[in-house]
């Protein structure tokens, strides 16, 4: 999956290249930096030193010292003033510098932290926004695999009304079918049970009912009008059933973005798929993804909620009401809303799977 937002240890994260939430000095502070530092031990302090400081939305790359990763990449992010300052702009560019960095070094894995989240004040929601927005713009040119790392819960937030809007979206959807009072689950039972067995007079009415009009204007029928009825279809062999196959995923998948326009690339990138699972799904006709990668196509095709449970149906899936994953799902398709990454923000929020491979 080209963006996963994880939760980890930075300085653990066995990758290309990690990103240092740097202060301008490059000689070390505290939070992400700190840890780093002393992650990595007095070689990448050594080497900081002749660097000469760094620039505020900008950042520089040096070795990894005692870290499983490559490189460290030093960026520097702004501290905030209340958002008239250019605080944005700047931020964006620390990610857009770094992955620019990290192409030239030839990564094909990075990780991130929240930068400007911690000392700098930068309120998370709007970090994470700028995070996801820049990060996603860049891999939707680009194939790397980037993890926005997240250490522990506190320090992960999506925006308040977001977040409020899909917990009441849930509740209405969700939450009233599990939370019922053991008085109305046995009024259901009663009820179900009550149906299950219909009084005796009930059948003759429905026999009565039959050869009656419809209406009062209609004269009696002496007997009841035969209904048409579709013949099931038949197969002399199972050869012949086969043949009848609906289309497979994979083949929907592929006539979708034809109709699209997108081509394959724009397409897989869109839904945060990396390229060697596209090619073994465009090359197995019969291929079964994972739920999570199913949806994902969907939403980067921008398939309407009929459409989304007609390509799920193609790799044996389904959306329920009884899932809080699929009611999410259903949330961001009936908004229209089909941006990917906003998505697994979401996802993520409410501790469910991420879209994508």
């Amino acid at each position: 999956m080209p963006l996963q937002i994880v939760r980890n240890d930075i300085t653990k994260m066995k990758v290309d290249a990690i990103v240092n939430a740097a202060n301008s000095s490059l000689l070390g502070g505290g939070g992400v930096d700190g840890c780093i530092h002393q992650a990595a031990g007095p070689k990448l302090l050594a080497e900081c030193r002749t660097l000469g400081g760094c620039e505020t939305g900008s950042a520089k790359v040096t070795g990894a010292g005692n870290l499983p990763c490559r490189y460290v990449i030093h960026a520097v992010g702004p501290q905030w003033r209340g958002g008239a300052y250019g605080e944005r702009g700047l931020l964006a560019s620390c990610y857009r510098t770094s992955l620019a960095l990290a192409k030239e070094k030839g990564c094909e894995t990075v990780a991130f932290p929240l930068i400007s989240s911690g000392i700098y004040g930068y309120p998370k929601d709007q970090a994470l926004r700028v995070a996801i927005d820049t990060i996603g713009a860049f891999l939707l040119e680009n194939d790397m695999t980037v993890y926005l790392v997240i250490f522990d819960r506190k320090a992960y937030q999506i925006s308040g009304k977001l977040f409020d809007d899909i917990a009441e979206y849930i509740d209405d959807n969700y939450a009233d079918q599990h939370t019922d009072s053991s008085s109305r689950r046995m009024r259901r039972l009663n009820v179900f049970k009550a149906k299950e067995k219909p009084p005796k007079d009930a059948v003759s009415e429905k026999a009565r009912r039959a050869v009656e009009p419809c209406c009062p204007s209609m004269p009696p029928m002496s007997a009841p009008m035969p209904m048409a009825a579709a013949a099931p279809a038949t197969f002399s062999t199972l050869d012949d059933a086969l043949k009848q196959i609906d289309e497979s995923f994979s083949e929907m998948l592929l006539r979708k973005i034809d109709e699209s326009g997108m081509t394959d690339a724009q397409c897989y990138k869109k839904a945060n798929i990396d390229r060697k699972l596209f090619s073994k799904i465009r090359g197995d006709r019969l291929y079964k993804p994972s739920k999570p990668t199913a949806i994902a196509f969907a939403i980067a095709l921008e398939l309407d909620l009929e459409e989304a449970r007609d390509m799920l149906m193609k790799a044996g899936f389904a959306l329920s009401r009884s899932n809080k994953f699929d009611i999410i799902i259903t949330y961001f398709i009936e908004k229209g809303n089909y941006n990917i990454f906003e998505i697994n923000e979401a996802l993520f929020a409410f501790d469910q799977s991420l879209l994508g491979a």
